[in-house]
């Protein structure tokens, strides 16, 4: 299975903040969402992703500074890797498991297309395996 296939069954919604923003309207946005990573972007452009462990990154960094004082710019993780809509979900489920990433956005010739989470990947590799057993066994079987 492909990204884009995933993309296609979970949806593609994208949640983005700008740079500029603080760590308190990301928390807040997050929260609203129900979500654990937003796009941070500058100029409509991503710039990097701002995720539940940057939070944490950032209250230790700041040495507990209030949210509403700290941009996004300085609390993001701005190695932004991407997944694309081509790769193989087992290639991208080995990335994330090797880097330690637990969101990834989806990006197709620079644009945000989608997000994924490692139970997205995870899920979408179990039911793919519960499949081909079920076939095995009718083959087997018969």
């Amino acid at each position: 299975m492909t990204v884009k296939e995933l993309l296609e069954a979970k949806g593609k919604d994208v949640v983005s903040i700008a740079s500029g923003n603080s760590v308190e309207d990301a928390i807040r946005s997050m929260n609203a969402r129900h979500i654990g990573s937003l796009v941070v972007t500058e100029d409509g452009k991503p710039v990097g992703i701002f995720t539940e462990r940057d939070i944490v990154r950032c209250y230790v960094n700041t040495n507990g500074s209030p949210f509403d004082s700290v941009l996004l710019k300085d609390a993001m993780t701005s190695d932004l890797i991407v997944a694309e809509p081509d790769e193989e979900l087992c290639d991208v489920m080995s990335v994330m498991i090797q880097k330690g990433i637990r969101h990834l956005p989806v990006s197709d010739n620079g644009k945000v297309v989608g997000m994924l989470s490692i139970r997205d990947v995870v899920q979408s590799q179990i039911g793919n395996l519960h499949a081909e057993i079920h076939h095995l066994k009718d083959y087997i079987i018969s």
